[in-house]
């Protein structure tokens, strides 16, 4: 049976309506938008932060004298002053990094489904963007530079600051390099808990895996569809390390870090201000100037080429 004549339909006021009309209906969108872009940072959200004072910041890093059995004193007899080694003076530098977001005034004035603002949302979207950013050039091998009139600033990241214990992969494998690196750390004094990598290699340490604990077993009796085919915790003669997978970390590349022995040092903290009006629109920029401070270098390690 057919509609009155006069009838107003669907048809011809949406999507696809006929003869071009297609003003009227609003598509069926979601008003919650998914954005699955990752935006987790777990270095930058494990090691602590400070504050700078100048595009060149500098600290000091002090050392233990090593242990030695030819400390014995004749009774009776005058105290000797023994030198002592200074504490070594270190630096980095301060980088700029930033976002700008520009949107006319008709795009800020429409209806868009999901957000009462465009403009906000993609501030609040850039704002992502810029932390993944620094993620990613914290944990790289930039060697640092200070710059010049023209040229940007950087500062020097993980991979560059760790010397002491920085070594390339055996040929053994995965496991062997995880051991002899965690024995190389507790002899030169330090104590990595965290082991940080990427997607590729996480799964090549998780297949390592041959044994279960009591504990696990007894907890997957209760259910059977549990399947544990990750490894989280590596447990060694030298300490424990906590597995940590980061989309952002330079492939092959796995870092021991301590995080107590890292933050980042900020010149200027994450800001937002509005950039001159030359039109219909509005431009805001987000800006941060930051620094890596490594406390002690020794107290991490990394191995390249797995």
């Amino acid at each position: 049976m057919a509609a009155p004549i006069g009838t107003r339909e669907t048809y011809d006021s949406g999507p696809g309506a006929r003869d071009g009309k297609s003003a009227g209906i609003r598509e069926d969108l979601s008003n919650i938008i998914y954005n699955i872009s990752p935006e987790d940072t777990p270095f930058m959200s494990g090691i602590g932060k400070s504050s700078c004072d100048n595009t060149l910041f500098e600290w000091q890093i002090d050392t233990l004298a090593d242990a030695s059995v030819l400390n014995t004193l004749i009774e009776g007899d005058d105290a000797t002053v023994i030198p002592v080694d200074e504490m070594e003076r270190v630096s980095n530098w301060t980088q700029i990094s930033g976002k700008t977001v520009q949107t006319s005034g008709t795009a800020e004035a429409v209806d868009f489904a999901g957000r009462k603002s465009t403009h906000a949302y993609q501030v609040a979207k850039r704002a992502k963007e810029l932390k993944l950013d620094m993620e990613k050039m914290l944990l790289s091998s930039e060697a640092g530079s200070a710059g010049a009139s023209g040229t940007a600033r950087k500062t020097k990241a993980v991979g560059a600051w760790i010397t002491t214990t920085s070594q390339p992969a055996g040929v053994v494998g995965i496991e062997d390099d995880i051991r002899v690196t965690m024995e190389n750390c507790w002899e030169a004094g330090a104590k990595p808990n965290i082991l940080m990598v990427d997607g590729p290699t996480k799964q090549a340490i998780s297949e390592m895996a041959q044994t279960v604990s009591p504990l696990q077993t007894t907890a997957n009796a209760a259910s059977p569809a549990h399947v544990v085919a990750a490894v989280d915790i590596y447990v060694s003669d030298f300490g424990n390390l906590k597995i940590v997978p980061n989309r952002l970390m330079p492939l092959g590349v796995g870092y021991f870090l301590d995080y107590e022995f890292w933050d980042i040092a900020y010149l200027r903290p994450f800001m937002t201000h509005d950039l001159a009006r030359t039109g219909d629109s509005e431009s805001q920029q987000l800006l941060v100037e930051y620094g890596l401070r490594s406390k002690n270098e020794a107290a991490s390690a990394q191995v390249t080429g797995w």
